[in-house]
């Protein structure tokens, strides 16, 4: 039996175990390296892989032994940099030959191939950083959790701002109490990908380019230039994950850990734009350019009541100035944050930008968290290495991905209130959304 074959039937494995297993999410502790330094190895050599990579390389004790891209194009500047790493165009290669001589790989690749690279690096025992989100499918998520507790390995989600001082003094000030305990929290992105439906034809493949490989576990489809690779396939549902994919993990972390959430009970999808409910050609391709969303969470220690309402917004959509005391003046939300609704007062935080009390006369006084610096990427390596722990591991990585990934659903069935079982991993009330909880993956060379 070939290598690829095995890494299929492994993935295969890892989807159907997930597909009937509770939830059990590791609380995974750091392992050492054998080496003194961390031999390292990249699915995905370009755009957020190069900014990985730049970053988790810039440490001191780290080796960049493979790379890899699907297009070889794509490994030039990875390639000038690092010489003497060997590069593939296979993934399942790179994990084959390099089996002995890695100890992590990173991942950052269109979202519906995350699972498969890092379920089969975890089983052969390799700690993994993997951008966010986690997967493509809820199905997926929960088979990386359970990998990742088998393996005992160290990860890491690329989520990187929750590593800041920034969102790590917002979580301090919420558990101090600053607003009192939280009555419900709304967060939101300005990120949009919007796309009408399949382009006709095909275009010639880049002579660089595997498109198979890039398809992956995606069903077939033509090759068209620019429409799908290298960027825009965030676009389209069966490679990417749109604006809530995009953005959540990186806004919604903060809540998640100000207020300790597990998994939300239900999910509706509130608001879609009517072209694209309307249009089959859209809707069944490409997801919406915009959504509201409003989950109901099981109340922590750290809100008001026995249950928590938290809603998304993207696209370009906000919640209500007035929520932020902005309605007597022109002030403006920013592009994307979360903003804290209190007993006491409220609680703004830009997306990439420091906690503020609104109205802001509040702030006078106010005593901040005084932090030192974290690199969420340094942490990896560090926790890899024996000397530190992550903190966006799978342990937190996999309900925030299973969350966002739930509004993926609903949005298709917008308007519709869907109640989600975590342990069971299971939509109860609508057995065509459950349905979209996990997904056969082709096979492909």
């Amino acid at each position: 039996m070939s290598s690829i074959q095995t890494s299929r039937r492994r993935f295969l494995k890892r989807l159907s175990l997930a597909a009937t297993a509770p939830v059990v999410i590791p609380n995974l502790l750091s392992s050492a390296s054998p080496n003194s330094k961390l031999s390292h190895a990249v699915v995905g050599c370009d755009g957020q892989g190069w900014s990985d990579l730049s970053n988790i390389s810039s440490h001191p004790n780290v080796n960049v032994t493979a790379i890899c891209d699907v297009d070889t194009a794509r490994m030039s500047k990875a390639a000038a940099k690092f010489p003497t790493a060997r590069k593939y165009q296979d993934w399942r290669e790179l994990l084959t030959n390099e089996g002995d001589k890695i100890d992590s790989v990173q991942i950052a690749i269109p979202d519906h191939m995350h699972a498969s690279v890092a379920i089969d690096a975890m089983e052969r025992g390799k700690h993994v950083y993997c951008e966010k989100p986690l997967a493509h499918e809820i199905s997926e998520a929960r088979a990386m959790g359970q990998a990742a507790k088998k393996a005992g390995v160290v990860t890491q989600m690329g989520n990187q701002i929750q590593s800041s001082i920034e969102y790590r003094s917002a979580v301090m000030l919420i558990q101090s109490g600053v607003i009192g305990k939280i009555k419900e929290v709304h967060a939101w992105s300005g990120a949009t990908f919007p796309r009408q439906g399949r382009p006709p034809g095909a275009d010639p493949i880049p002579k660089t380019l595997d498109w198979d490989k890039w398809l992956g576990v995606a069903a077939e489809r033509p090759f068209k230039n620019g429409i799908y690779h290298p960027f825009n396939w965030r676009a389209w549902q069966d490679f990417g994950t749109g604006p809530i994919g995009d953005f959540m993990c990186h806004i919604m972390d903060s809540p998640f850990k100000a207020l300790e959430l597990t998994a939300p009970e239900s999910v509706i999808a509130t608001g879609v734009p009517d072209d694209w409910a309307q249009n089959e050609k859209w809707n069944t391709e490409n997801w919406p350019a915009w959504a509201t969303y409003e989950y109901d969470f099981p109340g922590t220690k750290w809100t008001a009541g026995d249950r928590i309402a938290v809603r998304w917004y993207d696209g370009g959509k906000k919640p209500p100035r007035k929520l932020a005391g902005f309605e007597k003046d022109d002030r403006q939300l920013p592009g994307g944050g979360s903003l804290f609704i209190g007993e006491t007062g409220n609680l703004l935080l830009p997306h990439v930008g420091g906690p503020q009390l609104v109205p802001y006369s509040r702030n006078k006084g106010l005593t901040r968290p005084k932090l030192k610096g974290r690199s969420h990427y340094h942490s990896f390596v560090d926790a890899c290495l024996g000397k530190d722990k992550t903190t966006s591991n799978f342990d937190f990585a996999v309900p925030l991905t299973e969350t966002t990934l739930l509004g993926n659903i609903a949005n298709r069935f917008h308007g519709q209130k869907l109640m989600w079982n975590q342990e069971e991993m299971k939509i109860t009330n609508h057995s065509d959304a459950h349905a979209l909880v996990h997904r056969k993956p082709r096979k492909f060379a």
